[in-house]
C-alpha cells in the first residue's frame, strides 16, 4: 500500500473526521509510519482583549491513557483542572509559553500565536519528531500536520489546549486582583458585555491589546477620556 493511500485511509478527509470524537487515531497513524515522539500544540486566548496568548505543547505517553481529553472549551473548569493535573503527571513531556499583549500589538495575533507555539515547542524537555497542530503550521524542521478543530479531534492537541487554557485562566485570576475594575476573573479577558462596559468606563489598562478594535475605540471614547485642544498659531506666518 502506498504511503498516500495509507494516510487517507487512516486519517480520512477533514469532513469525515470533523464528525468523529476526540481520539488517538492521528497519533496511532503517525506511529505506524515510524514517528515516536508526537507532540500536540494548541493556544488559548487568541480572541481575548486582555493579556497574553498562551500556547502549550504536550507529548502524551501512549502507555498511560488519560480518559476525558477533549477541546478545553467543551469542558467545565473543574474538569479542566483535574485533567491538567493528570496531563502534567502522566505526559512524557509538556511545556507552556506565552506572548504578551505588547508583542501581540507589534506582530498581530496570528503571528503571536505561532510564536507562542514555537516557544512552547522549544521548551519541551523531550524533542518531538512529529507535530499535530491546531489549524496552524510552524517554521520548524519537524514533520507536522495541521488539523482544523484539532483540539476536538486529537488527544495530543486536546491535552495542549487544556494546559494552555488552565494556565491562562489562572493568570487572569491573578491579574483580576491588580485590575479589579474589569472583572477579569469572570470573563478571562474576552469581549463580554460587562468587559466592554468596563472599558468604556475606565479605558484600557496597560495589558489590554491596543491593536484590537474594542480596546482601541475604548481608549478614544472612555468616560474619563479628555480631548486636548490643539494649540493655536502653529503654522508659519503667510502659510
Amino acid at each position: 500500500m502506498s504511503l498516500f493511500r495509507f494516510w487517507v485511509l487512516e486519517f480520512g478527509s477533514d469532513d469525515t473526521n470533523m464528525a468523529r470524537l476526540c481520539s488517538s487515531r492521528f497519533e496511532r497513524a503517525a506511529r505506524r509510519l515510524g514517528w515516536t515522539q508526537i507532540a500536540g500544540l494548541d493556544e488559548a486566548g487568541r480572541g481575548a482583549l486582555f493579556g497574553p496568548v498562551v500556547a502549550a505543547a504536550v507529548i502524551l505517553n501512549p502507555k498511560r491513557r488519560i480518559v476525558g481529553l477533549d477541546d478545553s472549551k467543551k469542558l467545565l473548569p473543574e474538569r479542566r483542572a483535574e485533567l491538567s493535573v493528570r496531563i502534567r503527571e502522566f505526559a512524557l513531556s509538556w511545556a507552556v509559553a506565552e506572548v504578551d499583549a505588547q508583542r501581540i500589538d507589534a506582530w498581530n495575533i496570528y503571528e503571536a500565536s505561532r510564536q507562542a507555539m514555537q516557544a512552547a515547542l522549544e521548551l519541551l524537555p523531550v524533542q518531538p519528531d512529529y507535530l499535530l497542530i491546531d489549524a496552524m503550521r510552524l517554521d520548524v524542521v519537524i514533520e507536522q500536520k495541521s488539523l482544523i478543530r484539532g483540539d476536538a479531534r486529537s488527544v495530543s492537541i486536546a491535552a495542549a489546549s487544556i494546559l494552555a487554557k488552565t494556565h491562562r485562566d489562572a493568570s487572569m485570576e491573578k491579574w483580576d486582583a491588580v485590575y479589579p475594575q474589569y472583572g477579569l476573573a469572570r470573563h478571562k479577558g474576552y469581549a463580554t458585555p460587562d468587559h466592554l462596559e468596563a472599558l468604556r468606563q475606565h479605558g484600557p489598562s496597560p495589558l489590554h491589546r491596543r491593536s484590537f478594535a474594542p480596546v482601541r475605540e475604548a481608549g478614544c471614547w472612555a468616560a474619563g477620556a479628555v480631548q486636548e485642544a490643539l494649540p493655536l498659531g502653529i503654522w508659519p506666518a503667510g502659510s
